[in-house]
């Protein structure tokens, strides 16, 4: 994933994700890379001399080299999208939406895909997502465990 830094100009960044190596190009730009099946969340977000111009976030799955993936800028070669959302207000929503994961003590790259799809159809919809919560995220684990 090609991340840039521009201060109050063009802002890329993960907000969470386990990267495994990291490659600088320059004081503003790296490479993060990540494991296949890895959670990771893309914020992008530009601006001009007036403000900002765009703000998007993308909550995506690493996938394997044999999957298909759908893509996104600035992830090569793209991922499985779990969420997808643009314009600061909602950015924002999933951000606050992020901030509950980890204050139930639950690091966002493991809570449930199913929730981050959660997140993008309530905020698409005008509505607030359902809190994820310790309870749901320990269903979820044993979901994975067998498989299912």
């Amino acid at each position: 994933m090609h991340v840039t830094w521009v201060e109050k100009k063009r802002e890329h960044w993960l907000r969470f994700g386990r990267v495994v190596n990291e490659q600088i190009i320059s004081r503003s730009q790296s490479i993060k890379y990540l494991r296949p099946n890895s959670v990771f969340a893309l914020i992008r977000w530009d601006a001009n001399d007036y403000g900002t111009i765009f703000s998007a976030i993308d909550i995506l799955r690493a996938v394997n080299p044999s999957e298909p993936f759908t893509t996104c800028p600035d992830v090569d070669p793209g991922g499985e999208s779990l969420l997808e959302l643009s314009g600061w207000p909602k950015v924002g929503q999933v951000l606050r939406a992020i901030d509950v994961v980890e204050a139930a003590g639950i690091d966002p790259c493991d809570a449930s895909p199913d929730h981050w799809r959660h997140v993008h159809q309530r905020i698409t919809a005008g509505l607030q997502p359902r809190i994820y919560t310790m309870d749901r995220h320990i269903a979820w684990e044993k979901r994975r465990k067998a498989g299912l």
